[in-house]
């Protein structure tokens, strides 16, 4: 018999599903999913999410705002959409950062999700640049005042239906088979939490890019010797990525979907990290300059994955239930 009655609203949709797929079959689990009418009929939906343990949106931002609004006041809600991500009645669904509002080293925000009745599941591109960025200014090793770079790579299912049929017409025209640079007025919807959540006082210059692969992505954030506070990571002008890795390896210890790894690329591919939930950070650079980059799925880690590692959090199931990774030795210690 299940122990807990989960509510799916938007499981057609590419997080939706890949959230049902992760749960589908787990004995623990029983699926509340409307189908034909009832998708479209709010009252059904309520109702069925009034009779939930904890009910997760894959919905567009003002219908995800609908249901949050007309919902049952006792029903634990996760929020895959953009609409509450920076609203402070929410928590942030990142597991492993430290939250912005709360004195460094301390708590993570695996410690607020537990006992959340509102959680907001981080957006992909996001969660590559929060994993780079959000440790250094929470330790005070950047100061939150500094303008930061971001490019990240995507494959197409992170835009939707609509991005999956253009990619997989026969018919598309021959620049889909390049990558497109997007979200060219800098205002990009990811970009409120990327700033909030790490804690900036500008908002990144963020460049988003597209490409002809449908899951996968690899976000980059540049950073020169100028723009670190204090040597912990070398002296008079120069940078050790040596150090930068150990502060990473410390920061991250324990967290078994972050692996920091131990070797500096030569390359790296975007959809390596295809069908997983966890998350690889890698530097790379010189002496003046590093590269800090994170790859991840952006099904995975970015969307579906966070969704279930959170619900998982709430419910009182093992943390990493349901989800697919890797552990190398280094993330094997479980975290308190």
């Amino acid at each position: 018999m299940a122990n807990y009655t989960v509510y799916i609203d938007g499981a057609s949709g590419t997080t939706g599903l890949q959230i049902r797929d992760r749960l589908e079959g787990q004995e623990d689990i029983e699926l509340i999913v409307p189908e034909g009418e009832q998708r479209k009929d709010l009252s059904c939906r309520l109702e069925a999410l009034g009779r939930s343990d904890l009910g997760i949106l894959c919905l567009p931002d003002e219908a995800a705002r609908e249901l949050v609004s007309a919902a049952p006041a006792h029903v634990r809600i996760i929020d895959a959409s953009t609409a509450h991500r920076t609203n402070s009645a929410w928590v942030y669904g990142f597991a492993e950062l430290e939250p912005p509002d709360r004195p460094a080293p301390g708590p993570r925000y695996r410690d607020l999700i537990r006992t959340a009745r509102l959680v907001a599941v981080p957006g992909c591109h996001a969660t590559g640049f929060l994993a780079l960025t959000a440790p250094l200014l929470r330790r005070g090793h950047i100061p939150p005042a500094l303008r930061l770079r971001c490019h990240s790579l995507t494959g197409y299912s992170g835009g939707g239906k609509t991005m999956i049929a253009a990619y997989q017409d026969p018919g598309r025209p021959n620049d889909y088979l390049s990558p497109r640079q997007y979200g060219l007025t800098l205002r990009h919807k990811h970009l409120p939490e990327m700033r909030t959540i790490a804690g900036l006082e500008k908002s990144p210059l963020f460049s988003p890019i597209v490409d002809d692969f449908y899951q996968g992505m690899l976000v980059s954030v540049g950073l020169g010797a100028e723009d670190f506070i204090g040597g912990e990571f070398g002296r008079n002008g120069t940078l050790s990525i040596e150090a930068l890795r150990r502060f990473f390896t410390d920061y991250y210890r324990g967290q078994t979907l972050i692996h920091v790894m131990e070797e500096s690329p030569q390359d790296l591919a975007s959809n390596t990290l295809a069908g997983r939930d966890d998350l690889e950070i890698w530097i790379g650079g010189n002496e003046e300059q590093v590269l800090l980059m994170a790859r991840l799925d952006n099904l995975g880690k970015g969307a579906s994955g966070a969704a279930v590692q959170c619900l998982n959090l709430m419910l009182g199931r093992p943390e990493y239930s349901s989800l697919r990774f890797e552990t190398p030795v280094q993330n094997q210690k479980q975290p308190a």
